[in-house]
């Protein structure tokens, strides 16, 4: 193939106009970024010739080599592994997938050093040299193929880039990076092998440098024809917990997750038995931007015998803990697992129950000893943790213990077993109403008795906690109940003179009730004298066996149908507005405007907002 000029996809100029002109707070992370992609190539190399042994040809031992060249103010990133053919080349050099971009665009913050770490995560990594370069030549062979098959790609990272076909001995690739005046302090010996130190010492493949003696003739240093290693070139997870120190956990977290920050929590076990495995599992600080993607594949690589086999393997963590990064390397897998084979093998599924059970583990560990972790934590991954509910039977009681909720009595961080520690003589429910809102919840009518009781009452506001709740019954023999359905009984929590009122109540108003169900016929599946307000004139409830108009409404937000089922109004007959309904002129005004009232109350959208704004405008001239 003769020279070619070909342009980028319009989404690369995007991200290499920002590349060059934003992200220059922490320029040593193009290093990690191309000594990653370098051991990645290296990995499939390794993956690809388990069925093709021919493809190591006559180089069996794979490795990463960074090289700099002073004169020529050039930092070359060389791999053996399985190389690009002249397609790939193009196809991955010069585009991107556009949601990924996309992605990448509505995550910056405009915090530069925090910026330029989200290059990693979404798989364009190479464009992270020209924060250094203002040229990158990539020369290329793939294996498997003729050495007059190779390929040279080089931009300059504006517009377009060049491709041409080479002669190349050796598979694999050179990334040469063409530095920048400014740039000179990356033709260092002790520079590179210092960001080597920091970012990818992990590197379980070895990465070499030329050694440098002195040389007392010129007065510097200089490079020789022998080659070291310059980073442990053993994976983490297979030395002994005792020769790791806290710092070299943290940097191969910060490696394989290209997080920022610290882990909020780790664990790092050989398990042997039926199946023999060992596990280096981590708990994010932070929640990563698509957590809410549930197609997402996880955050654990998968290794057997110490070679790699794939990222991402969701067979081994359940979907509800996809935030948990790290390895398992397995002893009893086959080299040529495939997904498939994941899905249905038995020694996959001991991993999975036993990689759960350690990460719940640690997660009990945070709350019991360190709770303000447990809570950080909490607010980052809890509602995700929520689905475990439904998802892990098996583990539906040690889930149950680690869920926090809002409650009258806080607004974060209560547990079940800290609600029935707090539970009045007498009570026989944990209490509890769903909302859109934590200000909402809080402010709910149907929640007054209960604060003039002093009774604690949980406030949901996660859009799964619906969901949740099919599954969670019940705890520590306490059934859960929703205040905002069915008929309020608080059973010997209500006292015998109060009963009596209610009682009287609801038979002196036994006309005006009467003729509210007949003008909310459309409206109200019931209407009936109630105990649960003290404050508000009216509210909504639904009936036992109905779903909430909480639930109608996510659905419908989320395109779904709900079953049409019509609220239940109760009122407050000691309320004036109520009171004002016996014998007045504006009867079926007032009975509509309560209804609605109610229902805004609740947060539920009212059907013909023009109607009533015409009735409250009506009382309020009349």
């Amino acid at each position: 193939m003769d020279k070619q000029t070909l342009s980028f996809q319009a989404e690369v100029k995007q991200l290499l106009h920002l590349v060059t002109h934003s992200l220059y707070s922490n320029k040593e992370i193009f290093l990690r970024e191309l000594i990653s992609n370098a051991s990645d190539a290296c990995d499939k190399l390794r993956f690809e010739a388990l069925h093709h042994n021919e493809l190591y040809e006559d180089q069996p031992n794979l490795e990463v080599r960074v090289s700099f060249d002073k004169d020529a103010r050039t930092l070359t990133i060389s791999d053996n592994g399985i190389g690009l053919s002249a397609e790939e080349a193009i196809a991955n050099l010069g585009t991107i997938a556009k949601s990924g971009t996309r992605e990448f665009m509505d995550r910056l913050s405009g915090d530069q050093q925090k910026d330029a770490q989200l290059i990693g995560q979404f798989g364009v990594g190479f464009y992270s040299g020209y924060i250094v370069a203002d040229r990158i030549t990539v020369e290329s062979r793939r294996a498997g193929l003729k050495p007059e098959e190779g390929v040279r790609w080089s931009s300059e990272g504006t517009g377009d880039f060049e491709v041409e076909t080479i002669t190349r001995a050796q598979r694999g690739t050179d990334v040469i990076l063409h530095l920048r005046e400014s740039e000179t302090d990356f033709l260092s010996r002790w520079r590179l092998k210092s960001i080597i130190g920091k970012y990818s010492d992990h590197i379980s493949l070895p990465i070499l440098m030329r050694k440098e003696e002195w040389d007392k003739d010129k007065g510097t240093y200089v490079l020789k024809d022998e080659w070291e290693t310059v980073n442990q070139a053993a994976a983490l997870w297979t030395r002994a917990k005792s020769d790791i120190t806290e710092e070299q956990y943290r940097s191969f977290y910060q490696q394989i997750s290209h997080d920022t920050e610290a882990p909020l929590a780790y664990t790092h076990n050989r398990v042997e038995g039926r199946s023999e495995y060992t596990q280096l599992l981590y708990i994010p600080a932070k929640a990563p931007y698509d957590l809410w993607n549930r197609d997402k594949r996880g955050g654990v690589k998968l290794y057997v015998k110490r070679v790699f086999i794939m990222d991402d393997a969701e067979a081994l963590m359940p979907v509800y803990l996809r935030f948990v990064k790290g390895v398992i390397d397995s002893a009893d897998l086959p080299l040529n697992v495939s997904r498939e084979l994941l899905q249905e093998s038995r020694d996959v599924k001991a991993i999975r129950e036993g990689c759960t059970k350690r990460v719940l583990s640690m997660l009990e560990d945070l709350a019991e000893n360190q709770p303000d972790k447990y809570l950080a934590f909490w607010r980052e991954f809890g509602a995700v943790l929520k689905e475990g509910l439904g998802e892990d039977h098996a583990n539906r009681e040690r889930l149950a213990k680690l869920i926090r909720f809002a409650s009258t009595h806080a607004d974060e961080g209560v547990s079940l077993a800290d609600y029935v520690s707090r539970m009045k003589e007498g009570q026989e429910a944990i209490y509890y109403i769903t909302a859109d809102t934590l200000a909402a919840a809080k402010n709910s009518p149907q929640l007054e008795i209960f604060r003039k009781k002093g009774l604690e009452v949980l406030l949901l506001t996660d859009r799964v906690d619906e969901w949740m709740l099919n599954y969670l019954f019940e705890f520590d023999g306490k059934p859960l109940h929703s205040v905002a359905k069915g008929a309020v009984d608080l059973g010997s929590l209500q006292d015998e003179e109060e009963k009596k009122k209610a009682e009287a109540a609801a038979e002196a108003f036994k006309p005006i009730v009467e003729r509210l169900k007949e003008t909310l016929k459309d409206k109200a599946k019931d209407v009936r004298v109630t105990t649960r307000l003290v404050d508000s004139p009216a509210c909504l409830v639904a009936d036992e066996g109905d779903m909430s108009g909480h639930l109608a409404r996510l659905l419908k937000q989320a395109g779904q149908s709900a079953p049409k089922a019509l609220s239940i109004l109760e009122i407050n007959t000691d309320h004036a507005l109520v009171k004002r309904l016996d014998g007045s002129a504006h009867f079926e005004d007032l009975a509509h405007i309560l209804f609605d009232q109610a229902l805004l109350a609740e947060g539920g959208q009212l059907e013909d907002p023009a109607a009533y704004v015409k009735r409250v405008n009506a009382l309020l001239v009349g």
